[in-house]
């Protein structure tokens, strides 16, 4: 049986572009790795994406940041996993503009989607503006010729993300790619401020569409009713009241308390469960079988998924509190099959929350007024709860 290899490409951390991170290489030690010295490959960079594409992997994109200036860049590469070589690959066609942080991944077909990113220029001396893109380009070897690329812009239908940066990428098994939460950034000259989102889409590259994930809600007990059951005379009353009166968007408050006694409220509003305008039955309006509310991961950007059996885990990322970041530690699960609600497998513990703040702030700037920006950054979560269209039958999973 032939060994099966991990080849090692970088050893950096990969970052939207939006708070890039220090550089760091360090020695990694695992069985039977290879290390090989490849020339003609891509300068070094964070933010950049990679894919598997048959035997080879495409490198895309990235950004590299000194202390006195950056660069982005939209270049690709080729790393054949036969002969441990790199190579440039020159796509024809307009392909996207240099950015970092964007998604990439593999279509059925065979081609390679390129979506969103972030990018930044400089206007004016010490004055940058970021862009947070929101197109999407298709990475497709010519019919015919080895070796050879070209990029194609497209626009999918449906419900697209709005633009943003540092989402979170993952791949089903039937090859939908889902895209979680990130920040939209809302910049001026010498501030910048974010809203961080907690939706999630579904990209079907075979039908070149967008939706967006609406979850059903956990599942109440009913009761069947028995055949020929009169319905009472006043069942018409409780069908106009359960029509108007119907549950509105929940608000769930969670308080974070920073190291310092600093609390720090986040607030998510959800959608209620169950379908709104539906009369309740006696069993659902009864107590016992009453529906709590819709708990999911809080707005956060930089986390992490993973798709395995069916089943997509979340873990950690990170979100501002005014001049505040900070890092969440707690692990989500969805059934892609049901699409009903999120699990808690490791839930967020105040007591162990880090968070990172910029010692050149100024010293007048109150906690209170952190705590407050943190309410404004948390707000945007509803978007991701009422995403407007439920995964129709085409994009069951």
């Amino acid at each position: 049986m032939a060994k099966k290899r991990l080849c090692i490409m970088t050893c950096t951390p990969i970052t939207s572009g939006r708070t890039p991170g220090p550089e760091w290489t360090s020695p990694t030690h695992l069985q039977d790795a290879v290390r090989t010295r490849a020339s003609g490959g891509p300068s070094g960079r964070s933010g950049h994406r990679m894919v598997a594409w048959k035997r080879q992997l495409v490198l895309f994109g990235g950004f590299h940041e000194s202390t006195r200036d950056y660069i982005y860049y939209n270049d690709v590469y080729s790393f054949n996993l036969d002969t441990f070589t790199w190579s440039r690959l020159s796509p024809s066609g307009a392909g996207p503009t240099p950015r970092s942080g964007c998604q990439m991944s593999v279509t059925p077909q065979g081609s390679i989607v390129v979506y969103g990113g972030y990018s930044k220029q400089r206007v004016k001396k010490d004055v940058d503006r970021g862009t947070q893109h929101s197109d999407m380009f298709l990475l497709q070897p010519e019919d015919g010729r080895e070796g050879k690329w070209v990029w194609t812009r497209i626009n999918p239908a449906g419900a697209k993300p709005t633009p943003r940066s540092g989402f979170a990428v993952a791949v089903t098994p039937n090859h939908q790619t889902l895209l979680f939460g990130g920040v939209c950034d809302r910049e001026e000259e010498e501030s910048l401020e974010g809203d961080f989102l907690n939706d999630l889409h579904f990209y079907d590259a075979a039908k070149n569409r967008w939706f967006a994930a609406q979850l059903k809600g956990p599942k109440s007990e009913k009761r069947k009713r028995r055949r020929g059951k009169t319905t009472e005379p006043e069942s018409a009353d409780k069908q106009e009241c359960g029509g108007a009166g119907a549950q509105g968007p929940l608000e769930v408050v969670r308080e974070v308390v920073t190291e310092d006694g600093t609390v720090v409220t986040i607030r998510q509003t959800l959608a209620a469960p169950g379908s709104a305008g539906r009369p309740p039955s006696d069993e659902e309006d009864s107590p016992d079988n009453a529906s709590g509310p819709v708990v999911g991961p809080s707005p956060r950007s930089n986390a992490m998924l993973a798709v395995k059996h069916g089943r997509l885990y979340l873990y950690g990322g990170m979100f501002e509190a005014g001049d505040r970041q900070v890092t969440l530690g707690d692990l989500y699960c969805l059934d892609l099959h049901k699409m009903q609600e999120w699990t808690a497998l490791v839930e967020m513990d105040p007591g162990a929350q880090e968070w990172l703040e910029d010692t050149d702030s100024e010293e007048d700037s109150s906690e209170g007024e952190s705590a407050e920006g943190g309410d404004e950054d948390e707000d945007s979560g509803e978007s991701g709860a009422e995403a407007g269209g439920a995964l129709s039958g085409d994009t069951c999973l």
